[in-house]
């Protein structure tokens, strides 16, 4: 079942298709794998194969590697769903650097700025 609070975040928050190679940490273990999707509000990634190891209910932190290899996404990120091919999380915390980086990509990726600013906004509205 899908809350509307979800819903109404899907809308809020354009996903972009974007395919990286994305480590998430947990503590002392680490999880290659690769990213299929990314916003401001969260990411949807490859499921691991070995997952299962994982506490569901405690925080992950996750580095994208960008196009360049230079500059890195780093957020720290909740589970939100999961299925037997993927893992959604939202996102908890984001650096600046980070934010500047998302940024650019979104932009670069909706190619619009009216679009970009109402994401942003979206994004200083939530609780």
């Amino acid at each position: 079942m899908t809350s509307s609070s979800t819903v109404q975040e899907r809308r809020r928050f354009t996903r972009i298709t974007f395919d990286a190679q994305t480590r998430l940490y947990q503590g002392d273990r680490f999880w290659d794998t690769q990213l299929q999707d990314i916003s401001f509000r969260g990411i949807l990634i490859k499921r691991p194969a070995d997952f299962s190891e994982a506490d569901e209910n405690a925080p992950f932190e996750a580095t994208i590697k960008l196009i360049d290899a230079e500059h890195t996404i780093i957020l720290t990120l909740h589970l939100a769903h999961q299925d037997s091919e993927s893992l959604g999380f939202t996102c908890g915390y984001i650096d600046l650097d980070s934010v500047t980086y998302l940024k650019r990509l979104v932009e670069l990726n909706l190619g619009s700025p009216e679009l970009l600013e109402r994401e942003l906004s979206a994004l200083l509205d939530l609780d």
